[in-house]
């Protein structure tokens, strides 16, 4: 039981915590702009994460299926509402002043970002169907596994936020600060098309 679970939470890190469109654009909300705006976006991130889990049990238990027309609609809006996060995050104001009256993405675009992200989806179903941990009832290993990847998703969002917060004070110059939000604008356009070229 034990090995099985550091191997789900090792999993999880990596499946959830690697660089990538999510990682990306807490790093960058987190870096520019003020801290109680970057905890509502990352609520709205585990709140749609949340979702996800429960979709992706219900599809491994056989209660939905998913049409792949259905899916590759999903990776259509979802890519084109990653590229309008980045470029809102990259056009943001950069002083102090005008970041903080900024309406940054929030708690709902934090839960549309996952509610259609064909990614959180995919991982969460190689989760529960490679990584369950082990438990006589069925229900009780898939809700156990859910716990452990929940706990491990608010670690590792909650670093990367946590993470960019510590850039902001490194690029508060307003030149470096507009160079920051493009790099991290351009790392989660990156992110989309390595996901991208990987489903091909």
């Amino acid at each position: 039981m034990f090995e099985a679970l550091l191997t789900l939470i090792a999993a999880t890190a990596l499946l959830l915590g690697s660089p990538g469109p999510a990682p990306m654009a807490l790093a960058a909300i987190g870096a520019g702009f003020p801290l109680r705006q970057g905890v509502a976006f990352l609520a709205g991130i585990l709140c749609g994460l949340l979702w996800v889990m429960s979709f992706a049990a219900l599809l491994l238990n056989g209660l939905l299926s998913i049409h792949d027309n259905l899916m590759l609609l999903m990776q259509i809006v979802a890519s084109l509402y990653i590229l309008w996060l980045a470029w809102s995050i990259a056009a943001a104001p950069i002083n102090s002043a005008a970041s903080s009256s900024t309406i940054a993405p929030g708690f709902w675009q934090g839960f549309v970002f996952n509610l259609i992200n064909p990614k959180a989806y995919a991982a969460f179903v190689a989760l529960f169907s490679s990584f369950l941990l082990p438990h006589e009832d069925s229900l009780s290993a898939l809700l156990l596994t859910a716990i452990c990847c929940f706990s491990v998703a608010v670690f590792v969002d909650g670093a990367w936020l946590l993470a960019g917060r510590l850039l902001r004070g490194i690029f508060s110059k307003p030149g470096q600060g507009r160079y920051l939000r493009i790099l991290f604008a351009l790392l989660m356009v990156l992110a989309l098309l390595v996901a991208a070229v990987k489903t091909l």
